[in-house]
């Protein structure tokens, strides 16, 4: 038999025992076998899937000329996986039924949402306790306020919010955080204006002749 022949055929038994193949330049597996690494490009027409998956930052979809479908997945930690659609699901599947509790709450897939969830809850804590803070200085003062500190609580809540809701990908939140965000800001504004004008000392009274 031919030696090139051989050579051929012991490497593709290499890959398939690997549970790879080498396609065009890039690694694909039935397995979730890593590819690429830092060479990897997303493959043209792949669709970004919007999901949650423990351990991912990306999931590619792709759509190969026979109909097949493939799930490129890109890990928090670096790397490239690729999986056919059943692997995909056994994946999937087994994420979703080791998450414990408090992440499916939280609706998050790493610890680092954690600190992502601890932002928006806390700017939605300053963006309620304004109303509380604006309700008591009224009542102190038996008479409608909106004291300064009700707009910074605004500013800073909204603020938080902003931050919070683009990491969600959230475009309701996006606009109605940041059309109240400039409101916040030209209130502000305003105090300020009034209390320069009120700290500037009276001009000193003219001598008469």
């Amino acid at each position: 038999m031919n030696r090139a022949v051989i050579i051929v055929m012991l490497g593709v038994l290499v890959a398939v025992s690997s549970g790879a193949l080498a396609i065009d330049g890039v690694w694909t597996s039935r397995s979730g076998e890593a590819i690429g690494g830092a060479e990897f490009s997303v493959p043209e027409g792949a669709i970004e899937i919007d999901m949650k998956l423990t351990g991912a930052d990306t999931v590619w979809l792709t759509r190969a000329d026979d109909g097949r479908l493939s799930y490129y997945v890109v890990p928090t930690g670096g790397g490239v996986h690729s999986f056919d659609e059943h692997g995909f699901s056994v994946l999937l599947y087994e994420a979703e039924e080791g998450k414990p509790w408090w992440k499916r709450v939280l609706n998050i897939s790493n610890p680092i949402g954690v600190a992502w969830v601890a932002v928006g809850l806390l700017g939605q804590l300053l963006f309620t306790g304004r109303m509380l803070v604006q309700w008591l200085v009224s009542e102190k003062e038996k008479r409608s306020v909106v004291p300064p500190v009700f707009w910074w609580m605004s500013l800073i809540g909204a603020s938080m919010l902003l931050v919070y809701f683009g990491w969600r990908k959230d475009i309701v939140g996006i606009l109605g955080q940041a059309t109240g965000w400039f409101i916040y800001v030209r209130n502000l504004y305003f105090i300020r204006r009034a209390a320069n004008i009120t700290d500037d000392p009276a001009p000193a009274p003219e001598l008469a002749e």
